[in-house]
């Protein structure tokens, strides 16, 4: 058996919808494995989309503002956490 890693979308009929056309032999039977990415619960302690949308902003705004700190400054003190 011969193994085709292709991309596909379950259709509202829930049949599987391959992207792009096999280069096989028509009308032939095949055997399909699906892999279905786990729905993963949502970490209360990440940021969400938003906050890391507005820290972006901000960050962005400062930076062509001209409200930044020298790269080299960031590293002082360091040593002392």
């Amino acid at each position: 058996m011969k193994a085709i890693k292709v991309m596909a979308t379950i259709n509202e009929r829930g049949q599987l919808c391959v992207d792009e056309p096999l280069k096989l032999e028509r009308n032939s039977r095949v055997e399909v494995i699906v892999l279905v990415p786990e729905v993963t619960a949502i970490n209360e302690d990440e940021p969400s989309n938003e906050v890391i949308l507005a820290d972006f902003r901000q960050a962005w705004h400062e930076a062509m503002t001209g409200k930044t700190i020298p790269a080299a400054k960031i590293w002082d003190g360091i040593d002392d956490v």
